[in-house]
């Protein structure tokens, strides 16, 4: 990360090591952690290994590192075996924000507290849990509108790819951008909206039907740049991407070099590492009962072709 950034950017491994350090004179403590989908996108990988690398640096900490893979009932079940194991914290990558609700109940009638990682719990979950640990993905969504209105100078006709239904990170993005879409600028209209579900291949499919259906369209708003990056491969082969501004969330390598080519407009930088590292920190520091926000967020500024230098080519 460069010494630009690091003002702007929280959770780091600097942020880490000092609340491992303060966790080193404690007692040895138990976290776990269900995750939504390692094996779906890079970041998600990106942010396992870094969570596994935080807890070994600490020889205080244990950690019981779970994978839902996508399954709703998997996910359930593990928190409850998790709240069976008397663990000292749960974190929960919910695969559905709704739906993970009662199990995140029970384990806060068990006095276990949770912290919800990256994406957040449904508002009713919301007294039974500890702290949210990750990005706003409200901002998030506008501040790609904010990038939408400048590229397309707030006139044009858009689509949208929007993350998996149901994912809170999905539902926040597009209401993120919706809202400041229509606040800002008005005469960018959104055509046509449908899920890439976080995978790159379905969403060059969408973007091929969106091509086909739709013989002009000036932006496409992808809720993440592995989305983002497979509406571009779409429009590069139909011969059409010179025409079209693509501005994603969630800044991947592949955005990034897409970026630097001219080809893509912007995106949100947001790292996995520092995601990560966030949430056992937020952990640890419930345990030790120390005072931690209930939206612990961590910053996750624009970056476009004309501020990019600022920024380290995301890892994932």
């Amino acid at each position: 990360m460069k010494t630009t950034m690091k003002a702007l950017i929280t959770g780091t491994t600097a942020a880490a090591a000092i609340a491992f350090a303060g966790a080193a004179s404690a007692e040895k403590i138990k976290i776990g952690i269900t995750q939504n989908n390692v094996g779906v996108d890079s970041y998600q990988t990106t942010y396992e290994k870094a969570f596994k690398a935080a807890a070994a640096a600490d020889p205080n900490v244990e950690v019981v590192v779970l994978d839902a893979g996508g399954d709703v009932a998997r996910q359930i079940a593990q928190i409850q075996d998790l709240t069976q194991q008397k663990v000292q914290a749960i974190i929960i990558w919910p695969t559905n924000g709704k739906a993970v609700v009662p199990a995140v109940r029970k384990a806060h009638d068990a006095g276990i507290p949770v912290v919800i990682t990256n994406s957040n719990i449904a508002e009713e979950g919301m007294p039974y849990i500890a702290a949210f640990s990750g990005p706003n993905n409200i901002e998030q969504g506008q501040e790609a509108a904010d990038m939408m209105c400048k590229a397309l100078n707030n006139k044009g006709d858009i689509v949208q790819i929007a993350g998996k239904p149901g994912y809170t990170t999905a539902i926040e993005r597009e209401k993120g951008f919706e809202d400041q879409l229509a606040k800002v600028c008005p005469e960018v209209k959104i055509m046509d909206t449908q899920p890439g579900d976080w995978n790159r291949e379905k969403s060059q499919r969408v973007m091929e039907d969106f091509l086909v259906k739709y013989p002009k369209i000036d932006g496409v708003y992808a809720a993440d740049d592995n989305m983002g990056v497979g509406a571009l491969n779409a429009a590069k082969a139909a011969g059409r991407a010179k025409d079209i501004k693509f501005i994603g969330a969630t800044n991947f390598a592949v955005g990034y070099e897409a970026m630097a080519k001219g080809e893509y407009y912007g995106s949100v930088y947001q790292s996995p590492v520092d995601d990560a590292e966030n949430a056992l920190k937020t952990a640890i520091d419930v345990i030790q009962g120390k005072e931690v926000p209930k939206m612990n967020y961590f910053k996750t500024p624009e970056i476009t072709q004309e501020n990019m230098k600022q920024f380290s080519k995301p890892v994932f």
